[in-house]
């Protein structure tokens, strides 16, 4: 599963891929386990189209547990069934842009 997150000032973002050993998106498709860590944040825009980011390894989908509160076409009785994710930073927020409405 290849789960990317912009959110780079988030504790658990390594490279735009989420480290976390679980994630819980709310019913709004936000991600709850997002936290606030000593990261600067990265301005994606100074040089998008320059050079490509570098990112960390995808992780297996084995290794983290993804809950999951919306009302979204991959969700399957609490738990996410997509086959990666990827969430965003959308108004200040972690919003998951994988989420399809059902």
């Amino acid at each position: 599963m290849d789960i990317r997150c912009r959110k780079t000032s988030c504790l658990y973002n390594d490279r735009y891929t989420c480290k976390a050993k679980e994630i819980d998106v709310s019913r709004g498709a936000i991600c709850r386990k997002y936290e606030k860590g000593d990261k600067p944040v990265v301005d994606k825009t100074k040089d998008m189209f320059s050079r490509t980011p570098s990112y960390a390894p995808q992780r297996d989908s084995k290794t983290i547990r993804i809950d999951c509160s919306a009302h979204c076409l991959f969700n399957k009785n609490g738990d996410c069934q997509a086959n990666g994710i990827t969430l965003n930073d959308l108004k200040n927020k972690p919003y998951c842009v994988t989420f399809l409405r059902k």
